[in-house]
């Protein structure tokens, strides 16, 4: 009699554009203006949506990269297996693949310190079991499976998104005349330094409130027709972020003081008790809401990340090992879970959201320089994938490293 061999599980196809492009925002939104607008502002005073701006223009640029790149490597552990695909180098991949995974591990660390910030108006507990109740319960989610966890996601995204349009509509229609001062605050003048300065020291945080966009190739493997689909989401979601970056730091820096900015852990609500006079109740469960959906969106991706390299060797293999039951990734899911929370606990949020900053902006000049590589090489694309001209990952990779470089300095 024969035995039966176990066939390896694989992940499972079930995810649409509208699907990715709710997870892109949930992870992006709920990983920035909730929690950090206020730092923004803090940082860069009126000029908080030029700050969010020049980072869209960054982030512009290296989403070409990503677009076209998901086609060419439709594998999760994307970033990683790009750099392998381009290069071949082992040791490049494992720097690239570890250093995604602790920006992912950072950034998710940040956002539950947020979340905690934002509980703790309601729940009178200290921050570290706030923190530990928030990932425990985030990483249960993510583990539930694909379908079921993108769902739940994208329901809280759409949540926080009308949080963030309730504020945009009552900051713009208080004053009316207020939007005609948009446009002088998306673009400082050159000859003041201190704006200048100020815009460039937000900058890495406003970096950090666009992680997400990236996070979406990593699902690519569970995207129903990702070649076609894969590009449209990255470029929805950053266009739709972006704007709503821009109005709210807007409304912000015109309607609450740095100085009392600088004194609350939960910038959103006080924008909307200021706004709307109405107890901040309401847009408090909204910022919870958004920030632990960044928590379990960003557990969904760094797990992939871990899965995608286990599964080419370049981490112990029984870390891919995908559960039989939920489809999922579990052993890679309890592994990121249990780094987040060790980091959440004993790091402050401002020195992770910049840590995250750098880390990531340097692995993007390392997907830039990738397409590059791949171009010069005379690699062809698939014939159905999308494509850009050289020029984008150049710009992608240029502008990344004059963003550090420029951040240091300030």
């Amino acid at each position: 009699m024969k035995q039966s061999i176990a066939q390896p599980v694989h992940l499972k196809r079930s995810i649409g554009l509208v699907g990715l492009v709710l997870y892109g925002l949930g992870v992006t939104i709920g990983a920035g203006i909730y929690v950090l607008v206020g730092e923004t502002i803090v940082r860069a005073g009126p000029y908080a949506p030029a700050a969010f701006l020049l980072s869209a223009i960054v982030m512009g640029f290296t989403a070409a990269s990503f677009a076209e790149l998901s086609g060419r490597v439709p594998q999760a552990a994307g970033e990683a297996v790009y750099v392998e695909k381009s290069f071949g180098l082992p040791w490049l991949t494992i720097i690239v693949g570890l250093a995604v995974l602790v920006e992912a591990m950072i950034a998710a660390a940040a956002i539950a310190v947020g979340a905690a910030g934002y509980l703790g108006e309601l729940v009178n507990l200290p921050e570290e079991v706030l923190v530990t109740c928030i990932v425990v319960a985030m990483a249960t989610i993510a583990s539930w499976g694909i379908r079921e966890s993108v769902a739940i996601a994208g329901a809280m995204t759409l949540v926080e998104i009308l949080g963030l349009l309730v504020i945009v509509y009552f900051g713009l229609t208080a004053e009316p005349d207020s939007l005609s001062a948009l446009p002088a605050a998306l673009m400082p003048p050159l000859t003041d330094v201190s704006a200048l300065s100020g815009v460039l020291a937000a900058s890495m945080i406003t970096f950090f409130a666009f992680i997400g966009f990236d996070d979406v190739v990593n699902l690519v493997e569970e995207a129903n027709n990702p070649k076609k689909i894969m590009p449209w989401a990255i470029g929805i979601t950053l266009m739709i972020v972006t704007l709503l970056y821009v109005l709210v730091s807007f409304v912000a820096a015109q309607n609450v003081s740095v100085q009392d900015l600088t004194g609350t852990s939960a910038p959103i609500s006080l924008l909307f008790e200021r706004l709307t006079g109405l107890p901040p109740l309401m847009i408090t469960l909204v910022a919870i809401t958004a920030t632990m959906n960044g928590v379990v969106i960003i557990l969904i991706m760094a797990a992939r990340v871990a899965y995608g390299m286990a599964k080419e060797g370049r981490l112990p293999a029984w870390i891919g090992v995908v559960s039989p039951r939920t489809k999922t990734p579990l052993r890679a899911t309890v592994l990121v879970a249990a780094a987040v929370l060790v980091l959440a606990i004993f790091t402050p949020l401002g020195t992770l959201a910049e840590t995250s900053s750098e880390v990531l902006l340097g692995v993007f000049v390392m997907i830039n320089l990738a397409l590059v590589w791949f171009k010069l090489k005379g690699v062809p694309a698939p014939a159905d994938a999308f494509t850009v001209h050289i020029v984008f990952p150049t710009a992608g990779a240029v502008f990344c490293v004059a963003l550090l470089l420029g951040a240091s300095l300030v």
